[in-house]
């Protein structure tokens, strides 16, 4: 059986995509036995689509999933979910931001909870970007109540029961550990690594991450509220 799965959403990364699928299979290489790689093209209109049919070639490992348009970050994480195999399964961006090196630093934690989620510890952005995602982050935490994990790092790792629990709607990929825990799940969360983008920009925009996240963090505040948790009695 396969032991994890690696999903990452990709759009328009045709500059990262083999600097990707190297990362991924040095960092796996040697440490785990039985392992995928599941890598969901959200739709590309560059040169994607032709170098991760490339690689799956090369690599009986390698699941290539292509959607016929742009549906979003949530769908394309939420599909690579769903197809694929692994008892256990880690996200992490196509653009290396995160270090799949780091699923080994999350992996100690997984014996004892059901939902590791990375944090950002030295977060290589600029003053603003910081500036403002410590704002909102202070303000979905008055929303949905209590504190909430690092939404921005991409990197968690959890378990096929997790996975199996999620009914995710758009924008919902941000609030993962909040669902998970909605869902009756344990979470933690771990210091991870934050790698500067080597090519391109990012291809999933601020406003998505910005005025989209707070009508997020509204919803899942309101979900939060009337979650139906109950044990049956042996």
């Amino acid at each position: 059986m396969t032991h994890l799965s690696v999903v990452v959403p990709i759009f328009n990364e045709e500059e990262n995509i083999y600097d990707l699928y190297l990362s991924i299979t040095e960092a796996l290489r040697g440490r785990i036995e039985h392992y995928e790689i599941v890598l969901v093209n959200d739709g590309s209109r560059d040169r994607s689509a032709v170098l991760l049919n490339e690689i799956a070639q090369m690599d009986q490992a390698v699941k290539v999933i292509h959607f016929e348009k742009n549906y979003g970050q949530t769908a394309a994480i939420w599909a690579g979910i769903k197809n694929s195999q692994g008892e256990l399964i880690a996200l992490m961006d196509a653009a290396l931001q995160t270090d799949p090196r780091n699923i080994f630093r999350l992996m100690p934690f997984i014996k004892k909870r059901d939902f590791v989620n990375g944090k950002w510890a030295d977060h290589k952005d600029t003053w603003f970007k910081k500036v403002s995602s410590g704002f909102a982050k202070k303000i979905r935490n008055w929303i949905i109540g209590g504190s909430i994990y690092d939404i921005g790092c991409p990197m968690k790792l959890f378990k096929r029961e997790v996975a199996d629990s999620f009914y995710l709607y758009n924008g919902m990929h941000r609030f993962l550990p909040t669902v998970a825990k909605m869902n009756g799940f344990s979470v933690i969360e771990v210091t991870v690594t934050h790698q500067a983008r080597k090519h391109g920009n990012s291809k999933y925009g601020e406003i998505n991450r910005g005025g989209m996240g707070f009508m997020d963090a509204i919803l899942i505040g309101w979900l939060k509220k009337r979650v139906i948790l109950y044990r049956i009695k042996r």
